[in-house]
């Protein structure tokens, strides 16, 4: 490395953010950093879940421009091409190449409902804020005609490759709850549709028993194990010849790279190869990729900033030449909101080596593995929601400081008394 080293920066969201000012906030001046992003914004995404029942696009926006500049660190809204890792350059869609010496990739993950015959055209999709507009568009039209009397069939479907459906969980257990609320819920029949063998199947089963009580007590119907492979305008095919009709169908698509490195090594799905424990791309030892650009099957917001954090102080070890402690410890946690009550889940994970199911609960690690509903948990996660947005406009990592060492605290005291 250079006697000041330059640290690039690629991707706007979690995992980018938390790299870029947990960096600054380690080594301060002795290194530079610069985030290239085609957005100029970060946008909150675990709160896209409030959207379709009224939430304002915008309110999950934060402005990248005013804290990178006030942690000193550079920026420049473009689209990434490619990488040189020989060069040691990224090559821009403006043309420019920018150099470094050590590179963090974060350019996340996209969806790609298109992989599904049908889907694009005949579902609507939880993704962006502006797909989830559409959702909305979906759920006023079935209490519309709820409340004239007239019956909806409204089906949830998850596709194979989808790396973590925990959002459309959420859907719809809030569209449940939602429907109640509107007194339109007795007009409406809802049906769960996954690939998966259980549900959140990543997650134990634990969660998968929950998740079967809640759509017991709630009257959903649920499915698992099933394989969709066309989408046509009122039914759904799946790969065993059966169907399943609808009228108004929300589905979350599978996932793919939103950037494809082809001078890296990759999954034929675009997800860098990496090594686990400090998120280093497999043999580039100067570039990383943590969050969803990296291949750890579960693309999670909270696994994206362990990520991060590790990568982060990789790093500063480095530049400092001190010894590196923190290397990535695969805990999942997460808050489900269901709109009258939460569920918070810790789930320790490993590595299976099954592109079936390649990730599960942590052998030996039963006691770390906590899971609990309550009202009070729709606090944490309203926590969570205010929080993180409010760290990243200061220009402050979300894992570290004392607003994190307090937000800690309270987590693990709550999940004391209301997980077990």
């Amino acid at each position: 490395m250079t006697a000041r080293p330059r640290v690039l920066v690629l991707g706007g969201g979690f995992a980018a953010l938390e790299s870029a000012f947990l960096l600054r906030m380690r080594l301060r001046d002795r290194v530079d950093i610069e985030l290239v992003s085609d957005n100029g914004e970060f946008v909150f995404r675990p709160n896209s879940i409030y959207v379709p029942f009224g939430a304002k696009p915008e309110s999950l926006l934060v402005d990248l421009r005013k804290p990178l500049r006030r942690r000193g660190i550079g920026f420049r809204q473009e689209t990434v091409l490619e990488v040189d890792p020989d060069a040691r350059r990224v090559g821009l869609a403006d043309g420019s190449k920018l150099a470094y010496d050590k590179l963090v990739i974060a350019t996340g993950a996209d969806t790609a409902a298109s992989e599904v015959p049908g889907l694009e055209e005949n579902a609507a999709t939880i993704w962006t804020t502006e797909t989830m507009l559409g959702v909305r568009e979906r759920f006023e039209r079935v209490r519309e005609r709820a409340k004239a009397g007239q019956r909806s069939r409204v089906l949830f479907l998850v596709p194979p490759n989808n790396k973590c459906s925990g959002p459309l969980y959420e859907m719809v257990l809030m569209f449940e709850t939602w429907l109640r609320r509107e007194q339109a819920r007795d007009h409406v029949s809802i049906t769960w549709s996954t690939f998966e063998g259980s549900y959140i199947q990543a997650f134990g089963s634990r969660l998968h028993e929950l998740i079967g009580g809640e759509f017991a007590e709630r009257g959903i119907e649920g499915h698992t194990g099933e394989r969709v492979s066309v989408v046509r305008e009122d039914e759904v095919v799946y790969e065993d010849g059966s169907t399943r009709s609808y009228d108004e169908l929300i589905a979350f698509p599978p996932y793919v790279s939103a950037v494809s490195y082809g001078s890296l090594p990759s999954d034929d799905r675009g997800f860098i190869d990496t090594e686990l424990g400090t998120r280093q791309v497999v043999g580039h030892e100067e570039i990383y990729a943590p969050g969803d650009a990296g291949d750890f099957p579960v693309k999670q917001a909270f696994l994206a900033f362990l990520q991060a954090d590790t990568v982060a102080e990789h790093i500063a070890a480095e530049v400092m030449a001190t010894e590196f402690e923190q290397p990535f410890d695969p805990i999942s946690m997460c808050v489900m909101e269901m709109y009258d009550k939460a569920t918070f889940a810790q789930v320790p994970l490993e590595l299976t080596g099954d592109p079936e199911h390649p990730v599960r609960l942590r052998a030996g690690a039963e006691a770390d593995y906590k899971v609990g509903t309550s009202k009070a948990w729709r606090l944490g996660k309203k926590a969570l929601g205010f929080s993180v947005p409010m760290r990243f406009s200061a220009g402050q990592p979300f894992h570290a400081g004392k607003g994190w060492q307090a937000m800690d605290i309270g987590l693990r005291g709550m999940a004391g008394v209301l997980a077990d």
